[in-house]
Order: structure tokens, then sequence, then C-alpha cells
């Protein structure tokens, strides 16, 4: 129960700071993806399951406040947390480059495929317009506060574990 308000708190946290301070300190209108963050990591620290809840309310917060279509990002950071969920054995908390790598992963395939649903089903083809002036800063942008949230997600994630031993613990 505990972990449960904790992640649900995070979420909401991370969906705050990312609709308000961090749209303020935006460079060029871009922001960086918090929930990915959030999502991706959660997955392959906690499993397929947990990133796959984790990522559906996520993408449901963003559906309810910004999107056009409701399911939309729901579907897209579920299916986003559950694919990194998939690389919970290979997680190692010490080592920051697989976590590097899915979260920039996962940012840019949730990019590519709001494209080829947002846009390029309204015929807007402008690719290359949509790779320079979005994806690829708000990646850069989301890279480098990975690199500070990731251990604070690392922490709250390792005291809850440290609290579940704990608990599980007495009853045995």
């Amino acid at each position: 129960m505990k972990r449960k308000i904790i992640v649900i708190l995070t979420v909401i946290i991370c969906f705050l700071l990312q609709s308000t301070i961090f749209k303020f300190l935006s460079f060029a209108s871009i922001s960086p993806n918090l929930l990915i963050i959030v999502t991706s990591s959660f997955g392959f620290m906690r499993g397929k399951k947990e990133g796959m809840v984790i990522g559906f309310f996520s993408g449901l917060l963003i559906d309810i406040f910004y999107g056009s279509v409701i399911g939309l990002y729901a579907l897209l950071y579920m299916y986003v947390g559950y694919t990194n969920g998939l690389f919970r054995k290979m997680f190692f908390p010490e080592d920051i480059k697989l976590p590097m790598i899915l979260i920039s992963a996962s940012d840019v395939i949730c990019n590519l495929f709001v494209y080829f649903f947002l846009f390029l089903f309204r015929r807007k083809f402008a690719f290359d317009y949509y790779l320079i002036h979005i994806i690829i800063p708000e990646l850069v942008y989301t890279i480098l506060v990975t690199i500070f949230l990731y251990f604070i997600l690392l922490k709250i994630n390792q005291k809850l574990e440290m609290t579940e031993k704990r608990s599980t613990g007495k009853f045995v």
C-alpha cells in the first residue's frame, strides 16, 4: 500500500513539474519528458507489470490534460513501461548506461509514434522539421534531466524495497 501511494505521488509530482516548472524552463518551447523517465525507470526497476500500470496512468494524465484523443498516450506509455520491464534482468542499479539507453529509446519511439498518429495521418509530412526541431531537442533535454531524476527514482525504489523486505521479514 505504501509503495502504491509513493509511486502515485511520484507520477503526479513529475506530471506537475513537467507541465509547470519545466514548461517555464523550456528551450525553444521544448521541455523534457519526465513521465517517460518515470515510466521507463520503474519499468526496468520493477518489471513489466508495474511498468505497464505506471505507464498507463502517466499516459492517461497526458491524455486528460493535453491529448486530443483519449487513450493514445495511455496506450503508448503502457507499451513503453512493458517494454522497459523486459530489461529488468539486465538492470544493475549502479550502471547508468542501460537506463540512459532505454529512456532515450523510449523518448524517441514515443515521439515517432506521436508524429505518425497525430501528424502523418493529417497529411503533415514535415518529418525532417519535426525530427530536428522537436524529437532531437526533447531527447537531449530529457537525457540531461535523466541524469538527475534517475538517481532520485533509484533511491525511492531502493528505500521502498528495503521497507518491503523488513515488513516481510517480520511475518516469516
